[in-house]
């Protein structure tokens, strides 16, 4: 195949778009996954960690390290779930809503960036497309 793929040029993207977040993030220590584990956080009311795993696509073993690293670095705290006494909940700590605050901010500027320089027109081609494939995946029209 001499022409590249939908999912080599995803992957690819992909690729510069994570590396890109982790250069940002490393300057302050974290990386990606803790920017997108803050961000999926909700910085008024502790949120049971069961819930977080779905919400950000990760496997139960990557998110406890993320979540201890977090805890670590006083992003998060861990507290007791009054409603299930097995139960975690996960709460932004002073530090991790000031994490998280630039985080968006970084997510937005990335966004607002995008679409000043392609467009409103080509951005909803984009997502329409992305839609598109989502659907026919989770649909199995595929395999």
């Amino acid at each position: 195949m001499s022409k590249r793929t939908i999912e080599q040029e995803i992957r690819y993207i992909w690729l510069l778009i994570s590396k890109m977040y982790n250069d940002e993030a490393e300057k302050f220590g974290g990386s990606m996954t803790v920017g997108f584990a803050l961000l999926s956080l909700n910085p008024k009311e502790p949120m049971p960690s069961t819930s977080l795993g779905p919400k950000m696509g990760m496997e139960s073993t990557s998110l406890s390290r993320t979540l201890k690293f977090m805890e670590e670095e006083n992003l998060i705290e861990r507290l007791p779930n009054p409603d299930d006494g097995r139960g975690i909940l996960i709460k932004l700590t002073k530090r991790g809503i000031d994490y998280r605050n630039y985080a968006k901010d970084q997510v937005m500027k990335f966004n607002k960036t995008i679409i000043g320089d392609l467009g409103e027109e080509a951005i909803n081609n984009f997502f329409h497309v992305i839609n598109q494939i989502n659907k026919l995946i989770k649909n199995k029209k595929i395999f």
